[in-house]
């Protein structure tokens, strides 16, 4: 099994193009549906006797564990996949997986902030980082006071750039110098499935690019060869390594909480607003499916529900006859 399992994740990193991340999710998740398949000091059971009814019971194993529909459904999207794999491959004749059914999701509308909200959270970005520094008890030294300027400069790209092109925090951090077309404002940028598509950013950050730019040049300047810089990467760390996710995921946290507004903000907060209000000045459904690289249109219609929402709120204020 685990051998049947290495393959898998072969299949899925470099004929899939499947993203690290997943390839990790569905590796776990197939791993523990081999060891539910081994139960204490007994073999474990041959692929081929799996059915829907074993893999129902795995399915309410999970539940019993205590998991979220989401996580199971997860679990379950894991196995049809391995399972199709397998018959692939003509380890079984069958996908088992199939005929069990996904568990019911809630339909969740994202909080989407306000246009005017947005505006004023990036617009006093340098306010709000002055604000933390206040808070500090040791006395700014000029290194200091050089350091945060230099990060508030990349900072205010990277917020730029995730609400003005709607990039998934994973593709911003991807983003190499090669992919950024500065003359006519367009991103490249490799999506889910390591699906390329192209984007435009607006003029707001290409102003916080332009300033980034000499940052970046004197970032690397002083890296350490011992630290692994990486020249290549458009969005850098303090020694010159390339930005992770994490760290893009912890700065706009940073932002928000410094700011002390009331919003459970994140990277896909801003990608949802991009859209969202992208939809509200009367933007193509088409052309926003484009723009965030969604492979399904109804995977944007999210963002029609969300904005039906806002209307019947508003309705239902200002109407006589509400």
């Amino acid at each position: 099994m685990k051998q049947l399992i290495e393959g898998f994740v072969h299949y899925l990193r470099y004929e899939r193009n499947v993203s690290p991340l997943t390839v990790r999710e569905y590796r776990r998740d197939t791993q523990e549906f081999a060891d539910f398949l081994t139960p204490p000091g007994e073999k474990t059971l041959p692929l081929g006797e799996v059915d829907h009814r074993i893999i129902r019971e795995y399915i309410s194993s999970l539940y019993d564990r205590g998991l979220e529909r989401a996580s199971v459904a997860r679990h379950l999207a894991s196995l049809r996949t391995f399972f199709k794999y397998c018959v692939r491959e003509k380890h079984v004749k069958r996908n088992p997986a199939r005929l069990v059914a996904t568990p019911k999701l809630p339909r969740r509308l994202p909080a989407i902030l306000t246009a005017e909200e947005m505006n004023s959270f990036l617009d006093h970005l340098g306010d709000t980082a002055a604000a933390g520094k206040s808070r500090r008890t040791r006395r700014p030294t000029p290194r200091s006071e050089a350091l945060a300027a230099r990060t508030l400069k990349r900072d205010r790209a990277i917020l730029e750039l995730l609400y003005g092109s709607g990039l998934r925090v994973s593709e911003l951090a991807g983003l190499s110098l090669g992919d950024v077309d500065r003359r006519g404002q367009m991103l490249r940028v490799l999506g889910k499935g390591r699906k390329e598509r192209v984007v435009p950013y607006g003029t707001k950050a290409q102003t916080a690019l332009e300033n980034y730019w000499p940052v970046r040049e004197e970032i690397l300047a002083q890296s350490d060869v011992r630290a692994k810089p990486a020249p290549e990467a458009v969005f850098l760390n303090h020694l010159g390594g390339r930005l992770t996710t994490r760290s893009v995921r912890m700065l706009v946290k940073r932002y928000a909480r410094l700011a002390s507004i009331n919003w459970d903000l994140h990277p896909h907060s801003l990608r949802h607003a991009f859209a969202t209000h992208l939809l509200a000045d009367g933007a193509d459904l088409r052309a926003i499916q484009e723009l965030l690289g969604h492979v399904s249109l109804s995977t944007t219609q999210r963002y029609t529900h969300t904005s039906i929402k806002e209307l019947m709120a508003v309705y239902d204020k200002a109407h006589p006859h509400a």
